[in-house]
């Protein structure tokens, strides 16, 4: 049986709190599933401080959640919530992380956010995946650097790199995301309080099903996911990347 602690992944994403990947790259990472990718996802913190819930019941949903996207790996660090910062000691921590399960690329939330411990997971996501290249950095696991780090959307929108089509995964996603009962709009979620939030409301759920067919309808498909990443793209085949499978998602 393999160890989850060091299992190899193609695929890593990472979120400040339980919730935030499924929200913002949850699609692609159930995509990536059906792909045949092996994937996984780590939260900087437990939630402790949402105004719903306690982390005993987030830690439930996050586990549910991630048997929602079919990821291999799921785990919580230990960084309070609502102090994330960047700082030598967290980057170690998701270095550790890279190091462990060596993903080809990382998914991160975009540093422009709400949240300050979104903006705060994004650059220390960013700085260790670099990190964990160095060889000289000894945390007594091999050097890994993944090819790449992809910026996946919360509250502030951004010029995409690229959209990934989504559609056939999108109910799943829904699926993961209601699986934050305490969190979100849910029949039950009067169990975990009557304060409500920006995210328990009604609509809430249905801001992200529009948002997803916005992005959908920028590459001619029902619903997308937007991504952002600093450096240029490299293409070695612009005829066979441009081809006609992408011409014919055109409107």
């Amino acid at each position: 049986m393999t160890d989850p602690t060091t299992q190899k992944l193609d695929a890593l994403a990472f979120g400040a709190h339980p919730d935030d990947v499924e929200l913002g790259c949850g699609g692609t990472i159930i995509k990536l599933g059906d792909l045949g990718d092996s994937t996984g996802v780590v939260a900087l913190t437990r939630g402790e401080m949402g105004t719903r819930g306690t982390p005993e019941i987030r830690a439930r949903e996050f586990a549910a959640a991630a048997g929602a996207m079919g990821v291999s790996v799921h785990k919580a660090l230990d960084m309070p919530d609502g102090r994330v910062e960047l700082n030598i000691e967290n980057k170690i921590k998701v270095i550790r992380e890279i190091r462990a399960h060596r993903p080809r690329i990382v998914f991160a939330p975009y540093w422009v956010a709400r949240h300050p411990d979104h903006e705060a997971a994004s650059k220390i996501v960013r700085e260790a995946s670099y990190l964990a290249g160095l060889k000289k950095l000894d945390t007594g696991q091999e050097a890994h650097r993944p090819f790449k780090v992809l910026f996946y959307q919360s509250r502030f929108e951004f010029q995409p790199s690229f959209v990934v089509n989504i559609s056939g995964a999108h109910e799943r996603k829904l699926d993961a995301i209601k699986s934050y009962a305490s969190q979100f709009d849910s029949p039950n979620k009067a169990d975990f309080g009557t304060d409500e939030t920006l995210i328990s409301r009604p609509d809430f759920i249905e801001r992200i099903v529009t948002r997803d067919r916005q992005y959908g309808t920028y590459v001619g498909v029902e619903f997308g996911e937007p991504f952002l990443v600093r450096e240029a793209l490299g293409i070695d085949d612009p005829v066979e990347f441009f081809g006609p499978e992408y011409l014919e998602t055109i409107p």
